[in-house]
């Protein structure tokens, strides 16, 4: 069963930052609610975590590039960093979660979109774009392959942000929706599906290998991400 994400530690230093930013890279749980709508609507997961993910991201993405601008860097500066700071955490969170194998699966992919979410409207704004744009989270899932076009993809999130029959949300998380939800994150965190499966779901041989597929798959998104926003 879908649980909330285990752990909340705080950002990993940069020398390079000169101040700590506890806003820019921490593993924060994904909000209640979102988890709730994740059990009821498998199907839909990446495009209820991008629709929560632009809610929750926009101002502290902000806040990060003006504290980054500050200090003087420059847009391609401040997109590195992001992604480094990113990829350091989700090798972290994959290391930890991933021992559990298929236990931990759907939490460890859950946490993972939610930190592939947060880069990419990071990485936004650092080369000018508004985060709280409506377009940030349709970008981002076409980013990832789920959607071929922005357009496609904000059209699929306009459908997705309507509510939820209370009655659905009540209904029983089983192995087979479990399985659905596991699926959809998979083609959510990565459109290379075929490189995130083997070693994952193997108990006590998936911590090492997600510290390593998660960190590769935040790295290559960040790559998409800043030749997408940066030109």
């Amino acid at each position: 069963m879908l649980a909330a994400m285990p752990y909340d530690t705080p950002e990993p230093e940069d020398a390079t930052d000169g101040a700590t930013d506890p806003h820019a890279v921490r593993s924060a749980h994904p909000p209640e609610s979102l988890l709730g709508q994740l059990r009821a609507e498998p199907e839909r997961a990446p495009e209820l975590i991008a629709l929560a993910a632009a809610a929750r991201f926009a101002a502290p993405a902000r806040r990060f590039v003006e504290r980054m601008r500050a200090h003087g860097d420059s847009p391609d500066e401040i997109g590195r960093r992001a992604v480094r700071r990113h990829v350091h955490v989700a090798r972290a969170e994959g290391a930890a979660l991933g021992v559990g194998g298929v236990a931990t699966a759907a939490v460890d992919l859950v946490a993972l979109a939610w930190l592939e979410s947060r880069m990419v409207f990071y990485i936004a704004a650092a080369y000018g774009y508004d985060p709280g744009h409506p377009m940030r989270p349709a970008e981002l899932l076409a980013l990832q392959g789920v959607y071929e076009t922005p357009a496609e993809a904000r059209a699929a999130l306009d459908r997705a942000g309507r509510p939820v029959a209370s009655a659905l949300l009540k209904s029983r998380f089983d192995r087979s929706r479990e399985r659905t939800l596991r699926r959809r994150l998979l083609g959510f965190v990565s459109h290379r599906v075929a490189l995130k499966v083997g070693g994952r779901f193997v108990p006590f041989l998936a911590s090492a290998v997600s510290a390593v597929q998660n960190g590769n798959m935040v790295e290559d998104l960040g790559a998409r991400a800043r030749r997408y926003y940066g030109g």
